[in-house]
């Protein structure tokens, strides 16, 4: 399945042969899920399996090449990618490993992703045989993956604007999907089908939870405990259109909304505003969160960054951190996720998505309401 026309994958291409001219390299090589699909097309849930290592190079001058375990084959044909290159795997004595630094023979300096939020996806022995044999040197390419990535297309936002219209629609459903006495893992469940029913392909990420007046955490799995009156139940999520993430959450209060509770919501509600407001293409990433951080003055926070970018993964580049200095800029999607530690030891937490603009952002999600919701 191809989820863009030519014309996109050609001007992603054109985009990095570009960017490796200028950085004097001669190739790139991605072995991961979403820089293998962001430049060829190939959307398949198999990576989920460990088994197998897959390789895209993109040469500066040239058409890209795959080189992939045979059983990839026919749905990489379907993608526009021509020359593809396979073995059968898994092989321990070669896992495509030759295959490999044959067709990268002739590169002196081949761009490899290694910086942060980066992995290799193939065994580190044979990424040492592999460095042994092709002759040639690896650099880091981190920076023009992310330089690329950061900013989405037209058709990629259409898509985006599309999977965070499917999430509020669920989420607008609360009133009809949560109840007291309701297990945890039945509500977490319950939205899932509801994502589902508004056209989510997929929904690879839910986290969430429920406690009196607040929460403990964000990313533990559901208990089967009954939701209770008083219990501030949170849901976040990550549901799928056509391999793109939507990533927020909200909060509702069950049959009455402790005072604490209203309280944080509100801080984070105004917080959220505050990024919002600060959210201009030119600003830094940093100024972004010094103006939430500013905002939730009645409270503190430690879990490190206030938002992030989103796309084909969950998250993206960049971090809404004090220390990260990349700019922002019209096409980028990013968003705004303030968190409070409350006086009684709970959290609470609030997320919307984004887009940066040339003036005002647009919001991707539809907006929270200023007032915790009581179901």
């Amino acid at each position: 399945m191809i989820d863009f026309e030519l014309a996109e994958f050609q001007a992603r291409l054109e985009r990095a042969q570009a960017a490796m001219a200028a950085e004097k390299l001669d190739a790139l090589l991605f072995c991961t899920e979403a820089e293998v699909r962001y430049f060829s097309g190939f959307r398949t849930q198999f990576w989920q399996s460990p088994t197998r290592p897959w390789f895209l190079i993109l040469p500066r001058g040239g058409a890209p090449v795959a080189v992939i375990p045979r059983i990839g084959a026919d749905l990489m044909a379907k993608t526009w990618i021509e020359d593809i290159r396979t073995w059968s795997s898994p092989n321990p004595a070669d896992d495509g490993v030759s295959l490999l630094a044959a067709a990268l023979k002739g590169y002196a300096r081949v761009g490899l992703p290694m910086g942060a939020e980066t992995s290799l996806r193939m065994p580190l022995s044979d990424f040492m045989t592999l460095r042994a044999s092709f002759g040639g040197a690896f650099v880091d390419c981190t920076a023009l993956v992310k330089s690329a990535r950061m900013v989405k297309s037209a058709a990629e936002l259409a898509i985006l604007r599309k999977i965070c219209g499917i999430g509020s629609a669920a989420f607008a459903r609360a009133p009809d999907i949560f109840h007291a006495g309701q297990p945890l893992d039945q509500a977490f469940r319950a939205f899932k089908i509801a994502l589902l029913r508004e056209g989510a392909e997929d929904v690879p990420y839910l986290a969430g939870a429920a406690g009196q007046g607040g929460y403990g955490d964000v990313i533990s799995p559901p208990s089967s405990e009954a939701l209770r009156e008083n219990d501030v139940l949170m849901l976040d999520t990550g549901a799928v259109l056509r391999g793109y993430f939507c990533d927020f959450d909200r909060n509702f209060a069950i049959g009455r909304a402790p005072d604490e509770a209203k309280s944080a919501y509100d801080v984070l509600w105004r917080a959220s505003e505050a990024g919002l407001a600060a959210a201009r293409a030119g600003a830094t990433c940093r100024d972004l969160y010094r103006a939430m951080h500013d905002a939730l003055g009645g409270g503190t926070s430690d879990v490190g960054r206030y938002g992030h970018g989103l796309g084909m993964q969950l998250t993206e580049w960049p971090s809404i951190c004090a220390w990260d200095e990349t700019v922002l800029q019209p096409g980028m999607t990013i968003t705004l996720e303030p968190s409070l530690n409350m006086a009684s030891g709970k959290m609470m937490v609030h997320e919307e998505n984004i887009l940066i603009t040339e003036g005002a952002p647009q919001l991707l999600s539809e907006r929270a309401p200023p007032e915790l919701p009581v179901i």
